[in-house]
């Protein structure tokens, strides 16, 4: 009776307990990734960017809101917000309350597919799925229908109203203790709203320095951004995987980029030019899957040096 019983209730054990270590801990062990990128130009001093990504706010998360609160310690040069800020339509006061310390500092952000459409109740062996068929988002993919649309214009009216800049499709610039830092963003290539045309033709020569910025980390994207001449391209998305295997690492990326760069800093190559990609494995979830294993939420403070002359 004993051996009849005991594997598969020891197998359930160990299921329930893995279930509740990936819900109950691992999502809210809020971590710090610390990242040095030798992409400046010879002779420009060190600049500190604070990347936030993937936050997915539910009302009520006040743990990470006052994390979130928190990284205004780090006194970054400027922030990074990598989109899908939301997982719930009622979230916008909280993303912005816990974000509020953080836009006092010069900022920029584009939106990702959570921050325009509420979230859908999905099998996650669904992304394995489309992997192996080649489907990501709407590449290739139905468009969604019967979607909850997220008041994302307030956020947007948020983040302006702080002076962040918006890189919807678009360039823009920072000033930072006497430099100019060139910023151009996309709109989510998930949904198929990234226009690079729009912004191509490589970094503003009146820059000191110019890095790409997009949600989702797409081949497409990536190539554009690396073959018009940018060192650094930010992007989050991937939540690192989110549920990965120990010593393995993730199964998914939820794009086509490659499981090996689904977070952290890697290298991208593409028209004879050579760029650092960064992808931030994001500090949420989606609100229907609140989970994490082996992927710890993060931001990320990235300190950009000087390349060899």
């Amino acid at each position: 009776m004993r051996a009849r019983y005991g594997v598969p209730l020891g197998i359930s054990a160990a299921m329930a307990a893995g279930l509740g270590y990936a819900m109950g801990i691992e999502a809210r062990s809020f971590r710090l990734r610390r990242v040095t990128v030798p992409v400046l130009p010879p002779g420009m001093r060190p600049l500190r960017v604070l990347q936030v990504s993937d936050i997915h706010m539910v009302s009520g998360q006040r743990k990470k809101q006052r994390w979130l609160q928190a990284l205004a310690g780090l006194r970054p040069d400027f922030v990074v917000n990598t989109g899908d800020n939301l997982s719930d339509p009622e979230g916008v006061p909280e993303v912005l309350d816990a974000l509020g310390p953080l836009l006092q500092f010069p900022g920029a952000y584009v939106f990702g597919s959570n921050d325009y459409y509420g979230p859908k109740l999905r099998n996650p062996a669904r992304y394995l799925l489309e992997k192996a068929q080649g489907r990501h988002g709407l590449n290739g993919n139905a468009p969604a229908v019967g979607v909850v649309h997220n008041p994302w214009e307030e956020l947007r009216d948020g983040f302006d109203a702080a002076g962040w800049l918006n890189l919807t499709n678009t360039r823009g610039a920072l000033k930072i203790d006497g430099y100019e830092i060139g910023l151009t963003g996309l709109d989510d290539p998930h949904i198929k709203r990234d226009r690079y045309a729009r912004v191509a033709g490589g970094p503003d020569p009146a820059a000191d320095f110019s890095l790409g910025i997009v949600h989702a980390p797409y081949l497409r994207t990536l190539d554009s951004f690396t073959a018009d001449g940018y060192r650094l391209i930010l992007a989050g998305h991937t939540h690192g995987g989110q549920l990965c295997i120990p010593f393995y690492g993730a199964l998914v990326t939820n794009c086509d980029l490659d499981t090996k760069r689904v977070k952290g800093l890697s290298a991208h190559e593409a028209g004879g030019h050579a760029s650092y990609l960064h992808v931030s494995a994001g500090c949420g979830t989606n609100r229907y899957t609140p989970v994490r294993f082996a992927c710890p939420p993060e931001a990320t403070l990235l300190t950009l040096t000087a390349r060899d002359a």
